[in-house]
Parts: structure tokens; sequence; C-alpha cells
């Protein structure tokens, strides 16, 4: 059976945390792990944007991690410049061992659009491999409503993969919610979104949305890829 953390008590487990707030989800996570827990942030989103803003109002110790794959947005690297002038949270960012001009040496040049699964192994599964060596737990902001793959991701789960525990505070969340707190909390969020951009992801494979698309079809448009591998385990979602 699944050995799962305790805080003050009170279990960590996916059936203790249904129904708390976020919050009150990410205070557990800090008080359990400390230093040894990232946040994940893509800097494309805004449930990273309200994970990284809620966390700043409970601790600026915890690192925040986000991967530059060598092809994001300039907006998004520069909206990324800007956090970091905002808040106190440590952000470290990580890049893949190879370069762009090595990948298109090795590789080719069409390896991101033929074999994309590759592609984000190398640019982002892989750092991001490396960089939960230092680390026991990570949270993210997925949700459950945003695609069938994640419908029934749990809070809280153990993921042998990365060899750490996965918090996702925002999972039972709705987009109704992110926005809400968006407003309310005065939250920033990558000029894209307000381009028609729903899902920001590097620039060759993201593309803006038209009205009443999935939010995320503008990733891998024209595939059938709608992850780029850091939510899967064996090969599934």
């Amino acid at each position: 059976m699944e050995q799962v953390p305790m805080v003050g008590g009170v279990s960590l487990s996916p059936e203790c945390l249904e129904g708390i707030s976020a919050r009150e989800i990410l205070e557990r996570a800090v008080a359990e792990y400390g230093d040894r827990l990232a946040l994940s942030v893509s800097f494309g989103g805004a449930e990273g944007m309200v994970l990284l803003d809620m966390l700043s109002r409970v601790t600026d110790e915890v690192r925040v991690l986000t991967i530059d794959t060598g092809f994001l947005f300039r907006e998004t690297v520069e909206f990324r410049e800007e956090v970091e002038r905002r808040y106190r949270l440590p952000v470290e960012v990580l890049r893949p061992a190879l370069s762009v001009e090595e990948q298109v040496r090795r590789y080719g040049e069409g390896l991101r659009g033929c074999q994309p699964d590759i592609c984000c192994q190398i640019r982002k599964v892989e750092p991001f491999e490396r960089a939960m060596q230092d680390y026991d737990a990570w949270m993210t902001g997925i949700r459950r409503e945003q695609t069938p793959t994640r419908s029934r991701i749990p809070i809280f789960s153990w993921g042998e993969r990365f060899g750490a525990a996965k918090v996702s505070p925002l999972a039972a969340w709705t987009a109704e919610d992110v926005d809400e707190y968006v407003r309310e909390n005065d939250v920033p969020l990558n000029p894209l979104l307000s381009m028609g951009y729903k899902s920001i992801g590097c620039e060759p494979q993201t593309r803006p949305v038209g009205e009443g698309e999935d939010p995320r079809a503008g990733r891998w448009s024209g595939s059938e890829k709608t992850e780029c591998g850091l939510h899967w385990a064996g090969g599934r979602s």
C-alpha cells in the first residue's frame, strides 16, 4: 500500500484533501516538505500564476521551477522576467542538455513536428527529471476540467517517474474559479492569453484557438498529441 506523508497528524492522502481549499492544500504541502517542495510553472497559463501568487502569500522559500525549451515565445520569456521582479519566490530556469542547434544537428530540423514526443522528452522531461533529484515533492496547476486525460487526477499522488510526490491544489477548480482568483488578487498573466492563445507552450507548436475550440486545440495542432510528457506515467497521463 502506498505510504502517504502526514502533516500535523492529517494525511496528505487524496481522500483527506478532497473538499478543502487550494490554499489549505498548499499550506499542508509547504508544512510537510519545506524547501524540498518545488512549484512547476510554465509562465504560459493562468493556473500556474494562481499557484505562484498563492504560494507567495504563504512562504518565500519554495523554489519555482520553469523550463526554457529554447522555443518559447518572446512574450513568455519577458513575462517570466517580469514575474521574477514582482515576486520574492526564487525562480530556477531549467534548460535542456542539448541546445536547439545541437538538437537540429543530431536529429534534424523536423524533429519537433514529426516526432514531438521525442522533442518534448529532450527539451522538457529530461531537464525536469534532473532538477527533481533535489526535491521530494512538486506542485502543479493542472485541473481535471482541462482535458479528458486529466479528468481523474488526484490532488496528491506518488510518482515513481520523478521519485517524488505530486500535489495538484487546483485539481477540482473550474476555469471560472481560476478567473475569479486572478481578478480578485490582480494576478499578472502572459499577454498572449489576451491574443487568442488559451494554452501556451513552444512557439512553433502553438497557435491561437478559434471560438468554440477546445482551449488546448492550439497545442501540437494537427496531431493527436495533447501532453508534453511531464504528467505521463508509464506512457499514460
